[in-house]
């Protein structure tokens, strides 16, 4: 079973974001991102990692000024087959359709970001995201 371990919220401005969410709910900070699709931060609350992002083109084709859920990350240990799931319920590879380059940093299967039901954005991870716990295995063990 895939699990949730990543949300990116699209935000306009990724410094005022940080110290919102800091401060508010004492989420610690991760690292900074400067790639070619965003610039911003990585949190985590311990168990999510959370991207808040200024987004360099409009990837939802809401507008650049779009502010909000941008999309959320899965992690789990059969990326392929996963993906096969995705695809036979009409889900296609993001990657291809906005011509994205894979960010060679991340922790992501090939391609890495879908679109499924709705038009909903998701990446399929490897391992689990920085600051996170990986899945836990039967019988409450973490894997």
């Amino acid at each position: 079973m895939a699990k949730i371990g990543h949300l990116a919220i699209a935000t306009q401005d990724p410094e005022k974001a940080l110290e919102f969410y800091t401060t508010a709910f004492e989420f610690r900070v991760l690292k900074a991102l400067d790639n070619e699709r965003a610039r911003g931060y990585f949190l985590t609350d311990g168990h999510i990692n959370i991207a808040l992002l200024k987004f360099k083109t409009d990837q939802l084709g809401k507008g650049m000024d779009y502010v909000g859920l941008h999309h959320f990350g899965v992690y789990t240990d059969d990326t392929d087959a996963c993906a096969d799931r995705v695809e036979a319920q009409g889900g296609v590879p993001y990657v291809d359709e906005m011509e994205l380059q894979p960010v060679i940093e991340a922790n992501y299967r090939r391609p890495d970001k879908f679109r499924g039901y709705e038009g909903i954005v998701f990446d399929i991870a490897e391992r689990p995201w920085p600051a996170t716990a990986a899945p836990a295995a039967p019988g409450g063990a973490q894997t």
